[in-house]
Order: structure tokens, then sequence, then C-alpha cells
């Protein structure tokens, strides 16, 4: 059995044994403050994790593999320890189909056709489903990084096929569907990713797009990001900000300022900001690219111990 050397758990993948590379900073600067962590790997059979007062979810990347596995090691954390965020935010956030709560909340998200395996669709009625032109994206509500994504061109029969098998794949083994118009804007403008600590507005950067073409296998945890310092626009920050705000009365379980939040803005075809994603469970917060960032978090952190 693992022993503890450390009032806090920084969770991990047993890929990723010693964090992200962007975390690192994040230890340090918990270090200057006093706080020891141990970095431990959450699907580890030899932990005990009530030795951890504090856990804080950090790079458990491969939990899409297994999510209701990781969603169970949630719950098993939080019956001992303080989990950060909570496990039943976490059991939210880590199905997609969070964005339709954000939607029925009127805040403007991608606008998404949704696919549930149990409606045993056949290739016609998923084919009725694709927007008659332009490009359009499949993936899993369950996913990160963009794995198990595509992006196909509408006007095109061999990729419009592809995109039916490819839904056809993920509906097969149990996992809803997500289809989206692919916003072309994001092209040149990329993703704006703004990072929230203690509901309060940290830091913000822009990430390039990620999707070329139709899905490919790949075997890798998470696919590389081009990322830059961005400031972001009033209008994308005023949006991001409802957002968070909004949590307390969406997430199951969030009753107050959540301790992390990240909420990624693409633009719409007229330039306006809408909800791609809100990563409320391992997002990456890109400490590198903003300084004081990581001693930001860790003064958040080091005042919940």
């Amino acid at each position: 059995m693992t022993t503890p050397t450390a009032r806090l758990a920084l969770a991990t993948c047993a890929e990723l044994p010693e964090l992200d590379s962007d975390d690192h900073a994040l230890r340090d600067a918990l270090l200057e403050r006093g706080v020891a962590t141990d970095v431990v790997v959450w699907d580890d059979p030899t932990v005990d994790w009530g030795t951890y007062p504090h856990v804080v979810i950090r790079s458990t990347w491969d939990y899409t593999d297994r999510p209701a596995q990781f969603a169970d090691w949630t719950r098993k954390v939080e019956r001992t320890s303080t989990l950060l965020n909570p496990a039943s935010v976490v059991g939210w956030n880590i199905d997609k189909t969070y964005l339709r709560d954000l939607e029925k909340a009127g805040l403007p998200i991608v606008p998404t056709i949704w696919l549930d395996p149990e409606r045993n669709l056949d290739s016609r009625a998923i084919h009725t489903r694709f927007p008659a032109f332009g490009d359009f994206v499949i993936k899993p509500t369950v996913s990160a990084g963009s794995r198990d994504t595509g992006r196909y061109d509408a006007g095109v029969t061999q990729q419009r096929s592809l995109a039916i098998t490819h839904a056809k794949n993920l509906l097969s083994v149990g996992r809803r569907v997500m289809i989206q118009r692919y916003l072309r804007k994001v092209d040149t403008a990329g993703e704006t990713a703004l990072v929230f600590v203690e509901g309060q507005f940290s830091h913000s950067v822009r990430k390039g797009a990620l999707l070329e073409g139709p899905f490919r296998e790949e075997q890798v945890l998470y696919r590389d990001e081009t990322l830059t310092a961005r400031d972001a626009t009033d209008a994308e920050r005023e949006l991001a900000e409802r957002v968070v705000a909004a949590l307390p009365g969406i997430a199951p379980g969030a009753d107050g300022p959540l301790l992390y939040a990240r909420v990624d803005l693409i633009p719409d075809d007229e330039g306006n900001p809408v909800v791609l994603e809100v990563e409320l469970t391992e997002p990456s917060l890109f400490f590198a690219l903003s300084e004081g960032s990581a001693g930001r978090f860790a003064d958040a952190i080091a005042a919940r111990l």
C-alpha cells in the first residue's frame, strides 16, 4: 500500500505519473506555500485515499475510456476526503450532455444534435441528422482532447459515408454521439479558453483548431495543441462569467464557487462567442502561459485545506 507523505493528493493517470508538465508549476507553488503534495494515480488499487484529507483532480486523462469506473472512484474518494471538484459536479461534467443544461439556462452553445444508442438508429436515420451543407463534427459525449472526434464535409458523399460509419461505431458500443456544425471562424480565430479560480477570472489562452479531417484511430492520450497567451474580448469574458455564475444553479452539488473551471469558447458565423465546452473535471489550466496563475491556484487550494 502506498504510504502518504502529504495531506494533499494530486490525482493523475498512469501514463503521467509525475503529472502533466504544466502542473509542475502548481506543485512548486504549493510547496512554496508550505503545502506538500503526493502525485497519485487515480486507479492505483494500493492507494488508501482516506489518508488524504483533500484530493485535487489534475491529469486523469484516461478516464474517458472508463467513465463509469472514474465516476465510482470520485464517489469513493468523497466518502473519506474532500474531492475538488466535487464528485457530483464531475459526474455531471464528464458527459457533454451537460451542454443541454447550459442551453436550457439560456447560454449559447455550439448547435448540437444528440444521438442516443438506445434508439438503435440505422444508417438512413443517422444520415438525416447531418447538415445539408458545410463541414460538421462527430464526437462521443464522453471524450477529451478531441479523441474519437472527426470533421466531415457534408458536400462530399464519401465523407458522409465515413461519418455514418463513425457514428454507428460509437453508438454500437453504447456511446452517445454529438453532431455539431463546424464553425469555420475557429480556423482563423481559434478557441479562447478562460480559466476561473474560485469563480473569479484568472487568465485566458488561445487554442488552435485541432480538427483537420475525418476521424482516424490514434493511440494517443491527448492530441497536441497549439497554445498562445490571449486576452479574452469583452464579449468572451462576459459570456464565460455568465456560465460560471450559472453553474451553482445547474451543476448538481455546485453549492458555491468551484475551485476551478475552464470555459472554452469559439466564434459563431457572426463572430459572437458560443460555448464549446465547460471543463470542470481535469482541465489543463495553462499555467505556463500566464505569469502568477499557478500561484493564484495554489493560494486557492491552500485556503481550502
